[in-house]
């Protein structure tokens, strides 16, 4: 069986709404074998990162960067996990009212230095989380949990 870690800081209405959009994509029915495991990111841990195959990332878009809680994370995880975890799928999603290209940078650049594989562009969330966004962040969990199964 598969695990998902969702490692995620949601300290609003708008990163809890893309949150529980992403989650239902990859809890979809037609995707089996997979575990979804839900993470803070101020308590996810390197055994986590370690008992995951894949990872699903969410933040808001703080001052241009990505949320201290999730830079935590990284900076709690990296060494740690940095050779086993090579190669390993991830995807992620923001939230922004004032531009996410700095924390998209971020997450990038950790993300390349950890070596793991985008397997779909961020979905970058401007504003209000509007319907179209709901299905975007859907088909983002559903992506990242499909490359996943058995």
């Amino acid at each position: 069986m598969g695990r998902l870690l969702v490692v995620h800081h949601t300290p609003s209405p708008a990163t809890q709404e893309m949150l529980e959009a992403a989650v239902a994509g990859a809890k979809d029915d037609a995707i089996e074998g997979v575990e979804v495991v839900l993470r803070p990111a101020l308590s996810a841990s390197v055994s986590d990162v370690l008992d995951a195959d894949g990872y699903l990332l969410g933040t808001p878009a703080n001052i241009g960067y990505i949320s201290g809680a999730l830079k935590h994370f990284f900076d709690t995880i990296y060494y740690p996990v940095l050779e086993a975890t090579k190669g390993r799928p991830f995807a992620a999603y923001l939230h922004s009212n004032l531009g996410a290209e700095g924390a998209l940078r971020a997450i990038e650049t950790i993300t390349t230095g950890l070596g793991w594989s985008a397997v779909a562009p961020p979905c970058v969330v401007e504003g209000r989380v509007e319907t179209a966004d709901h299905d975007a962040l859907y088909e983002l969990g559903a992506t990242i949990a499909a490359t996943l199964m058995g």
